[in-house]
């Protein structure tokens, strides 16, 4: 077997050959045993390994040609020690040399020298670097006595890729365990904390970090401002930032970013004016903050006079119309985007879809999906999933169906986007089976918003009641998923359609969810549609009670009454809406012409 490299090979000529892999003597069993070859004396091969990892700390073209030494140095029985190994290790995980990374490992493995502390944390590094980390967990669990290196490489590796829960869990264990926590551990942590939300157990780690006796670190510090904000805790933000011995133009970002982005406009303003030295993260953080809670023409302004705008800048502004449904406006504003030649990248378009899709308006998701093809970004996951949402709100099925299946992979936002579309368009079949494969996707699980969509699939079709409730009592116990207040209704819209409104009442008080008024509201109309007399008395007083009086819970009363023949009731409750002021509004309805004067170019 051979090895190649993934970069091209330096001219030597020894290197025109391939890498021998170093399967040759380990997997296969054929290392030669020193006592087959010419001994070596052990003082020349310690000074030979001094040698090569002397030539590897010093990087550069050189490193591929110690690499293949090393090899042959193995080849021929020469065994390293753990420094050299750890070496080894680091020098083909930056080269991005996976293949031969695994080699080494199972060498490691082989010789013993996984319980080296530094030989583990290096591998651990190396399979994180490769996208690894369950394989790296694997490897960490197997490890006797993990240093705190070992355990940030780890715990940051899931924070890097978005599994903030499991970063946490293992931080705690970490905790528990005879190793002290870092600077770099709590850093970690923190921002986990922060994504998450989890004020409380932020504030425990402050706590320990104060007792460590590292609150006056700086990224200690700009970490903790960070999560306060993110926890919408602006004073303690600012109580850090102000506890500060030094700052730099992070602290000032950060603080900025925790009192804009939780509508503090004011001292964010005041914080800029104060900032020796803003840059564009610092416009940025305040453009995000006014878009969102300011007047958004304000954060157009400051976006036309800052200094060096990216676009991330002009992202903000496009979001910000966004989020207050004005999606025309986001519209003119992201073509402005494409007459000043601003680089639009994965969030632009996706956010941009977004607002496309709200509007059911093919033409220009249409045009727009060109424009990610033209800046070959239609097949990331982001732009692909927003792509999927937006023809299926447009009714294009196929079109939807046909990015879902070109993506190169997957997450659960473009599982979901798919099954949302074909729930939103009635194509209730379809949504059980992609569901169903779903499942068995490996590292992949439904969430609480794949099973809205299942239920809400169920009400359309002819699944029978109590496989609808097996898939919500699997979403409890199996997936541990949290049902939702619009779970519950769902299911009980579900129940009155099948003629079983009593059981939406009795899921009401078993899921606690008796003060919420959507749910009770659910129940009315539930009844309304089953003509549940006696359970929509006691819906109509719990909304009237929860909720205030509403023409529709009267109008709905006075229908089933009427179904009933009750006219007396009828009439009964016809006079309490005049005492009461009760007013059944006029219903309406309308459609959206789209006027050839307002048909979308993208031409220059």
């Amino acid at each position: 077997m051979q090895m190649g490299f993934k970069r091209a090979p330096i001219a030597l000529h020894k290197r025109k050959q391939s890498f021998t892999l170093l399967s040759n003597h380990i997997s296969t069993n054929i290392l030669v045993d020193n006592n087959s070859v010419n001994e070596i004396p052990q003082t020349q091969v310690s000074e030979s390994w001094t040698t090569l990892i002397l030539a590897l700390s010093q990087g550069g073209s050189s490193t591929e040609l110690v690499l293949y030494k090393a090899t042959q140095m193995l080849n021929f029985g020469t065994k390293p020690n753990g420094f050299a190994l750890t070496h080894l290790v680091r020098a083909s995980t930056d080269m991005g040399l996976y293949s031969y990374g695994q080699q080494l490992q199972s060498y490691i493995l082989r010789s013993g020298f996984a319980s080296d502390e530094y030989v583990s944390s290096a591998l651990v590094r190396s399979y994180r670097r490769f996208g690894s980390l369950e394989d790296a967990h694997k490897l960490f669990v197997e490890i006797p006595q993990p240093s705190v290196v070992c355990w940030n490489c780890l715990i940051s590796g899931y924070v890097r890729i978005g599994q903030f829960s499991k970063a946490l869990l293992l931080f705690l264990q970490l905790d528990e365990s005879d190793i002290c926590a870092d600077a770099y551990a709590f850093t970690a942590a923190l921002a986990a904390c922060g994504k998450l939300s989890l004020l409380q157990l932020g504030e425990s780690i402050h706590s320990k970090i104060i007792r460590y006796g590292l609150q006056d670190g700086l990224v200690v510090g700009n970490c903790l401002i960070d999560m306060y904000g993110k926890c919408g805790c602006v004073e303690e933000a600012i109580g850090v930032f102000d506890s500060l011995i030094e700052k730099d133009i992070i602290s000032w970002n950060s603080v900025i970013a925790a009192t804009a982005r939780n509508g503090e406009l004011e001292l964010a303003f005041s914080f800029l004016h104060q900032t020796p030295t803003p840059d564009t993260i610092t416009y940025n953080e305040l453009i995000n903050g006014v878009s969102q809670f300011g007047n958004i023409n304000d954060a157009v302004h400051i976006l036309y006079n800052m200094a060096n705008p990216n676009s991330s800048s002009w992202n903000s502004i496009v979001t910000g119309y966004i989020n207050r449904d004005r999606s025309r406006e986001a519209l003119e504003f992201f073509m402005l985007m494409h007459l000043n030649d601003i680089e639009m990248d994965v969030y632009t378009f996706s956010v941009i879809l977004s607002g496309i899709a709200s509007l059911a308006a093919l033409t220009w998701g249409t045009l727009i999906h060109c424009c990610t093809m033209k800046c070959g970004l239609d097949s990331s996951l982001v732009v692909g999933s927003a792509l999927i949402d937006m023809y299926a709100k447009c009714g294009q099925l196929k079109n939807a169906e046909t990015i879902f299946q070109s993506l190169p992979e997957k997450n659960l936002i473009s599982w979901n986007a798919m099954i949302s579309g074909y729930a939103q368009n009635g194509n209730s079949v379809e949504v059980i089976e992609l569901f169903e494969k779903l499942k068995m996707v490996k590292d992949l699980k439904p969430d609480w918003v794949t099973f809205l969509n299942v239920i809400a699939a169920c009400s359309n079709s002819d699944v029978p009641l109590s496989k609808t409730i097996q898939y919500f009592e699997s979403m409890i116990k199996e997936y541990g998923i949290e049902p939702t207040v619009e779970h519950c209704c769902s299911m009980i819209r579900l129940m009155g359609q099948r003629g079983e409104a009593w059981r939406g009442l009795k899921m009401i008080y078993d899921l606690s969810f008796g003060s919420y008024g959507e749910v009770w509201k659910a129940l009315l109309g539930a009844c309304g549609t089953c003509r549940d007399m006696n359970v929509a008395k006691i819906a109509a007083a719990k909304v009237i009670e929860l909720v205030g009086d509403s023409d529709h819970v009267y109008v709905m009363i006075s229908n089933i009454f009427a179904y009933y023949g009750k006219w007396g009731d009828v009439n009964r409750i016809r006079n309490l809406m005049r005492v009461r002021g009760v007013r059944k509004e006029v219903g309406c309805s309308w459609i959206e012409v789209e006027s050839a004067a307002s048909q979308p170019s993208l031409s220059r």
